[in-house]
């Protein structure tokens, strides 16, 4: 609207931010409406969000976190065959007497006889200490193979060991002697007999079975023995090892719970009461007031505040809210003019005055209301004698104060007269 038309309403003035009593209005008129229709359950809402809050950070000091980790230990079972021989004459190479252990050559001559000895070790490698009550059982045999197109067709075993050894610091070991000789006049025999048909060999095969009273298992591993006129040897390392990882128990770590948590839920609790409180000891918001200031808030583009004379307009239309009212301000292109003393908005068009008010019609706006017909209430003339009744003031009706061109605010004068 232009500045010459804001001219016949008065000038625009400010919203306040206070009501009296010092009671600060909230400059929310959403928040405000929503405390009018839910006021007491946000207030109720929030004291119980409080003490809510409160009570988990009592908990939360009083009950540290316990944490529940599994306890694992590590066992290591290894088993290996070792070989040794006594010299029995005196030699090139060595003396009569002198031990050879673990060769990787024994000279058939020299040592004609081999000590074998598998040993089996239990261990806990969580803190490497010997495994004293397994149980270890031993089993060395040795046997010929009768192979063609590397496929077996006759074998025959010879058990040197098949026994159960004690543990001793977590040891468990057997020992046999094996005649070399013999075996290799057995597998020459053998040979002559197949020649022609196929070859045959000589294994040296390992096993063990074990159980540490947690875990169990069985242990294999094998090698050709070679056996020829003038030596012998094992062709691989009889060497073979497990791990075990097995659950021996549960352990608890109590932490303190996180002091950002119980800080968090103390400050949450506390200030969910202080605001339950605010919101219970404000005074009774009224709803219609509170609706009407959110749509003030909306349409606060369309609308100016400023004074509305009775007088103005041909015609007076009275719509049923204020959204009308802005309706109207849109589709006229004019603005809103909001009386706050006549608690009226209104939009003046061609003559016409579309309007609201939650006090009712246009006459019912012009003056603030007025108890004037409290028994308390009297109004006297000048000499302080004659009492006189509101039915004597002529407050509507006459020339000068209907009459916009007299030169004085009709509004005014009966103010003064009042």
């Amino acid at each position: 609207m232009g500045a010459g038309r804001l001219g016949i309403w008065g000038r625009v003035v400010g919203s306040p931010k206070s009501t009296g009593g010092g009671r600060v209005v909230i400059d929310s008129p959403r928040l405000e409406l929503l405390l009018a229709r839910h006021g007491r359950t946000i207030a109720i809402a929030l004291v119980a969000v409080g003490v809510l809050a409160l009570l988990a950070s009592g908990w939360a000091v009083a009950n540290p976190a316990t944490t529940t980790t599994p306890q694992y230990a590590e066992e290591r079972v290894s088993s290996d065959v070792d070989t040794s021989t006594v010299v029995v004459q005196d030699g090139t190479l060595w003396n009569e007497g002198d031990r050879l252990e673990n060769s990787e050559v024994y000279l058939l001559n020299d040592s004609p006889e081999l000590t074998v000895e598998p040993t089996t070790r239990l261990q806990n490698e969580t803190d490497g200490t010997p495994i004293e009550d397994g149980d270890v059982h031993h089993e060395l045999t040795l046997r010929f193979e009768a192979t063609r197109n590397d496929a077996t067709f006759w074998n025959e075993t010879h058990t040197l060991i098949d026994e159960s050894t004690s543990l001793e610091n977590g040891v468990a070991s057997s020992e046999t002697t094996v005649d070399v000789e013999s075996y290799r006049d057995r597998q020459q025999q053998l040979e002559a007999e197949l020649s022609g048909v196929g070859s045959v060999d000589l294994v040296l095969e390992f096993r063990t079975e074990y159980d540490t009273g947690t875990t169990g298992n069985v242990q294999t591993a094998s090698t050709p023995f070679r056996v020829t006129d003038d030596a012998y040897w094992l062709e691989e390392s009889l060497s073979v090892s497990d791990e075990h990882t097995h659950r021996t128990g549960l352990e608890e770590t109590t932490e303190s719970r996180s002091l950002a948590m119980i800080a968090g839920l103390s400050l949450v609790g506390t200030l969910s009461l202080a605001a339950g409180a605010v919101v219970a000891r404000r005074a009774p918001i009224d709803e219609e007031a509170a609706r009407r200031a959110v749509h003030e808030r909306r349409y606060a583009e369309w609308i100016s505040r400023g004074s509305i004379p009775m007088w103005i307009g041909d015609y007076h239309v009275s719509l049923d809210t204020l959204e009308d009212v802005v309706d109207v301000a849109i589709d006229t292109n004019e603005r809103v003019v909001h009386d706050e003393q006549r608690g009226l908005f209104a939009v003046v068009t061609d003559g016409v005055v579309y309007y609201y008010s939650d006090r009712g019609r246009w006459e019912e706006t012009a003056w603030p209301e007025m108890n004037l017909s409290d028994q308390s209430t009297t109004a006297a003339d000048a000499d302080g004698d004659v009492p006189i009744s509101p039915d004597d003031l002529d407050l509507e009706g006459s020339a000068e104060f209907d009459d916009p061109e007299d030169g004085f605010d009709g509004d005014e004068d009966v103010w003064k007269k009042l």
